[in-house]
Formats: structure tokens, sequence, C-alpha cells
């Protein structure tokens, strides 16, 4: 085992006893020797089967078998979550062969970032994460399950539904992936439409044209941003079936991989003697996995508050200095869109997880000693799914990368370091994603641009305003401002300024999403401005300092000047309204800083 990595889960350990150590008691105390059911009166139980088949309602009755909740983030808007709509009568079916109930426990809410860019719905991105997490709670307290099988995939809700999983961590819980949509036109092609629509050179017909032809099917957007980091960071925990994450949908290994889920659920239930629960199964080794998978493929920077908030749930307290050093100790081995051209498909076709796997373990980076779904260690995911004679089978996995370009050799690694740095200075602690920046992009010196909202950016990029080296300063965007959305909008006209050969970056308390790319981007920044955090006295023309390479984030003014500046108010209370974001404010203002998880359901960290 990699001794570095070693040091730092054996510190998260012993940061974490007293927390995690309530959190096991609590799960202790809410498990049962019988189905859960049993508890119930028989109104309660009569109310709980009410609409079952006669068959279901028979077996349900006995109190001997299990009875699974089915928690689904079904709609047919997301590409990512159509396919859900056949799951549940082939989990039913699954379940039921097994001689088990399933019922569909409850829908959560599903909203697509990709849809929301840079539109009012997008300051209730981040928030949804916590409804879906209380919805999922509303599904599952009737007390009548034995395990939960969780449908989702997307950027907030895979992290709603494992703060949902952890807090009802007595229970087994396996989670159901419906995976990529086909590849679509070139990654680069894509972008590269992208800048020409941000210069005037084409119109919106052809940005249309290419936005259609890239976001065209069913399935997870194929690039790897936050979506499919979440599949990766689930399957590194041992939460998937091996090799289930990134299997097309509406094929039939895609199904046969959905009816053994269904079917591995019940094997982990108190009912089948091998109770798994899933509170006890992820443990402070299985969330350094998941972080060291998600450096090693360059992933979303959204995961490094996401992780924070459901290990919290689990009693495991994690930081950000905890996420740059393990960066300092793992190399990047994946080149996948924005961090290279390829997209998940093609990951896939290299070898895909399967050889991730092989390869992180060969190089000591993953601790094998943890539980998953399939049972002790993670050798079971070095292998890949398939179908042999109609049936399906497991296989070993290659054991060399089909395309050094996506998936590199152990021995020569795209980078020494996962590439996400933490930045500290006056103005606080950032994080930034330095595995997509050119060469010599890594150290930014250059006075500020302050906007407090992306927009204005955009107009001042259309009038030519921006043609200069400058650190754009947007903020009041962080989870107490605007609800922390995502900034991805700033993408192209940031990048067009710097194919010019200008030097640019951004610093922000807001989010600049899974896909931030070639720009160096301080996002996350604490303290938030609402929160006085020095961001809210940055000036047009300071001097700021954001270094990629010594990890330092500063403005560059004296501290006397900087004691006599007022603190910029918030003047966009008007955004709180409309789209239905009027409705979130007690929310809005219980919002974590960012290294906290940005969570409003932890009331002790938000003090």
């Amino acid at each position: 085992m990699n001794p570095q990595i070693l040091e730092i889960t054996n510190r998260i350990i012993e940061r974490s006893k007293k927390t995690r150590g309530e959190y096991l008691a609590k799960i202790e105390q809410a498990k049962s020797s019988k189905v859960h059911r049993s508890q119930l009166s028989c109104g309660n139980l009569a109310h709980g089967f009410a609409a079952c088949s006669k068959q279901d309602k028979a077996i349900l009755k006995q109190l001997n078998h299990s009875d699974i909740a089915i928690v689904s983030a079904y709609n047919d808007m997301l590409s990512a979550h159509q396919p859900y709509e056949t799951y549940p009568a082939i989990i039913k079916k699954a379940v039921n062969e097994t001689g088990g109930v399933a019922q569909f426990a409850g829908g959560v809410p599903a909203m697509c970032d990709g849809v929301t860019q840079g539109q009012p719905g997008m300051d209730l991105s981040l928030m949804s994460r916590d409804v879906i997490a209380m919805s999922s709670a509303v599904a599952l307290s009737h007390n009548m399950f034995d395990g939960t099988l969780m449908l989702g995939i997307c950027d907030k809700i895979v992290p709603g539904l494992l703060l949902a999983a952890m807090t009802f961590g007595h229970l087994p819980t396996v989670f159901v992936p419906a995976g990529p949509m086909p590849s679509g036109i070139p990654n680069k092609e894509k972008a590269r439409v992208r800048q020409q629509y941000a210069k005037g050179e084409v119109g919106e017909d052809t940005l249309l044209e290419a936005e259609s032809a890239s976001y065209h099917s069913p399935g997870t957007c194929t690039f790897f941003g936050t979506a499919n980091s979440n599949q990766l960071v689930v399957e590194i925990m041992g939460l998937h079936l091996p090799g289930a994450s990134f299997v097309a949908p509406n094929t039939e290994l895609r199904e046969e991989l959905t009816k053994a889920a269904a079917t591995q659920v019940t094997r982990l239930t108190q009912q089948n003697g091998n109770y798994t629960p899933v509170g006890k199964m992820i443990d402070e080794k299985s969330i350094v996995n998941a972080i060291v998978a998600l450096l090693a493929t360059g992933g979303s920077t959204n995961l490094t508050m996401h992780i924070i908030a459901f290990a919290r749930a689990a009693g495991i307290i994690i930081n950000w200095d905890d996420f740059g050093d393990l960066s300092n100790a793992t190399p990047l081995m994946t080149r996948i869109y924005p961090n290279g051209f390829a997209d998940i498909n093609q990951f896939q076709e290299a070898g895909g997880m399967a050889l991730l796997f092989k390869e992180l373990i060969g190089m000591g980076l993953l601790h094998q000693d943890v539980e998953t779904i399939c049972g002790p260690g993670l050798d079971k995911y070095t292998q890949v799914p398939t179908m042999v004679d109609g049936k399906l089978v497991w296989v070993d996995g290659t054991d060399v990368s089909g395309d050094l370009e996506v998936i590199a050799h152990p021995d020569q690694p795209f980078k020494k370091d996962g590439g996400l740095k933490v930045l500290k200075g006056n103005l606080g602690r950032s994080v930034l994603k330095t595995s997509s920046l050119r060469p010599g992009q890594e150290v930014i010196k250059a006075p500020a641009v302050v906007f407090e909202d992306q927009h204005d950016l955009d107009i001042a990029f259309k009038a030519g305003e921006l043609d200069k080296d400058f650190v754009a300063v947007v903020r009041f965007q962080g989870p107490k401002g605007r609800g922390m959305p995502e900034l991805h909008k700033l993408t192209p006209p940031l990048g067009v300024l710097q194919d010019k050969g200008f030097n640019v970056a951004l610093v922000t308390d807001g989010r600049m999403s899974g896909a931030s790319g070639k720009v160096p981007a301080a996002i996350h920044l604490v303290p938030e401005a609402i929160d006085n955090g020095l961001i809210g006295k940055v000036q047009t023309g300071d001097m700021i300092i954001v270094d990629g390479i010594t990890g330092e984030l500063t403005l560059d003014v004296p501290e006397s000047e900087l004691a006599a500046r007022p603190q910029a108010q918030f003047t966009a209370q008007n955004e709180h309204v409309g789209m239905g974001r009027e409705m979130f404010g007690f929310m809005r203002n219980n919002l974590s800083g960012a290294e906290l998880g940005a969570c409003s359901l932890f009331v002790e960290d938000n003090t």
C-alpha cells in the first residue's frame, strides 16, 4: 500500500473516531433481526401492501421474506434517466424469483445542469441534492423495507441518493446505473463550435446542430463530467456490480445487469444470513478509494463537495487537505474530455473500470481490505460482465490499455499527480483542477476584473473589453449567495481569450462544473462573499496570484488598504425570486461552506 495514502487514511480514521462511532451505534440500533415490517401494526402493514398483488400480499404477510425498496430518479426529459422507465418491472420480477417483493418506494426529482446552464433554474441545482436526499428519506421512512435499490446517475442525484443511503445505513443498498448514450460528434469538434459561437463566427443554428449531435439519445452524456464521475466513484466503492457503470442502455447486457443487481441486494439482507448494511460497508478506506479513483481519472470538481457531504452522513470527516494530499500521491491515469478528447465510451473500449481497478491496485493506490456488495476485496471488480449463451457471466478484464492515449500504462502516467490543487492564501481556500491545464497556464498573475453575475462577463467579452491579461472575479455565487450555480457558460469566452494568447483565470465562490477545462479556475472559494470573505473586497485592477504549482491564492493589496475598504454587499436578492427560487430561501440560508459539503442537512456543521 502506498505509504502516503495509508498515512492519510489513518489520519481520517483518527479524526473520525467519535463521529464514526456514534454513526455505527445509530445504525446498529436501527437494524432488525426480523423483517422490518414485523415492527408495524396490522393497520400499518395493511396500508403498506394494500395495492400489492395477491401473491405479493401473501409474501409480505408471512414476515420471512425481504421487501426491497426501489427509489428512482426516473423522468423522461433527462436522457440519462429515461431508460429507468422500464426498470421497476424488471426489478420486481427478479426479486419475486428470489421469493421476495420489491415495491416502488418513491421517486426523487432529477434536474439537468445541461438544461439549466446560465438559466435561473441553475440556482436550484446544488440544493436539489439535499432535496433528493430528503425525498429518499421520506420514501424509506415507512419502515417496510429490508434493502434498497437506488436508481440515479447525474450531477446532484447520485450524491443525494448517497446521502440518504448513508442516513439509512442499516439497510443493504445497491446502486443501479443505466449507462452512457452512444458517442456523438467528437468532443474536440463540439468545443470548437462553442468557441466559434462565442466569437460570433457561427450562429445559433450551427451551435444547436452541434449540441444536438453530441447529446442525441437516451443515456448519460459521454463527457467525463459529474454524472460519469459519480458512476466511477460508486463502482470504486463497491456499490455497483463489477463493470456495470458504463454499459449502454437498452441492451441485453444492461437488462441482465439490472436483474442481477436486484437479485444481489436480496443476498445482503438479514433474512439471507449475509447481512451487509451499507453504512458499515462504506468506511474510511472506501471513501479514500473513491477520492483516489476520482483523482486518477481527472474527475469532476463537484465531487470535492459531494464526497465530503455523504462521508459526513456516515460519520466520516474529510476535508480539502485530504484531497490535496491524495492528489500528490496519485498519478493521472486517464485522459477523458475535458481532460483530453476521448469520451467515456472510448474509456470503456480501452479497458474501462476493470483495467482501472487493476492498475490502481497494482500501484498500491487502493485499499483492498474493504467490503463491497459482492463481498470482501476488489478482485471481482477486475472482471467485466458479458453475455455467454444468453447468460450473464464475468470474465477477466484486459491487462493492457487498448488505447494509451486514453488509459496510461502505470509506468507512464499522464501526470505524476492527480491534477487537483488546494489553493490557500489571504483570499481563502479554493480548489483548482490542474489536470486539463495547458503547459504554462498553471500560474497566472494578473489584474482583477470583478463581476457579480456571469452574464456580465459575457457582455464585457462581446464588447471587446476583455482582450487583455486578467483574473475574472465572479462573486456572490456561493451556496448562501446564489445557491452555488455552475458557471460553465464562462468557459467559451475565457477559452477564446486564452487562445488569443491572453493569460486569463477565474476566481469564484461558485462552481465551474464537472466540465472544468483548460482555463485555470479557482472555484468553491471559502469563505464566500456573502459570509464576508475577502473576495467581497476585491476591486477591478487589484493584482491576484493564482498559482497551481505552489497552491497560492493571493490578493496582492496591502493589509492596511484592505482593512479600510468596505465589504461589497449582495444586491441581487431579486435573483432569489422566480423559477421556484423563492421556495428555497430556508435551505439556501443554511448551506454550509463548500469545504463542509455545501450541505443544509448537518446543523452542527453550519454553526
